[in-house]
């Protein structure tokens, strides 16, 4: 991941979803939080840092696919 990356998930897509409203899901999220030990932590927390990434920018390059569909 480049350092780019590393920089705009501390500082932009890991406070939205900090920020984010977890409705329905708020139970299972301090599930899984709380039933992991400390080392169980830091990897999840690796692999959601790898899960939003990606997830960005799947939605970068979709809104880049769409964006002439949505001219018309």
């Amino acid at each position: 991941m480049s350092d780019f990356m590393k920089w705009l998930y501390a500082h932009y897509i890991r406070p939205e979803l900090e920020a984010a409203p977890q409705g329905e899901y708020r139970a299972y999220l301090s599930a899984v939080w709380m039933q992991t030990m400390s080392r169980e932590q830091e990897d999840y927390e690796k692999a959601a840092e790898f899960i939003a990434l990606h997830a960005f920018l799947l939605g970068v390059r979709t809104g880049r696919g769409l964006s002439d569909s949505l001219r018309a």
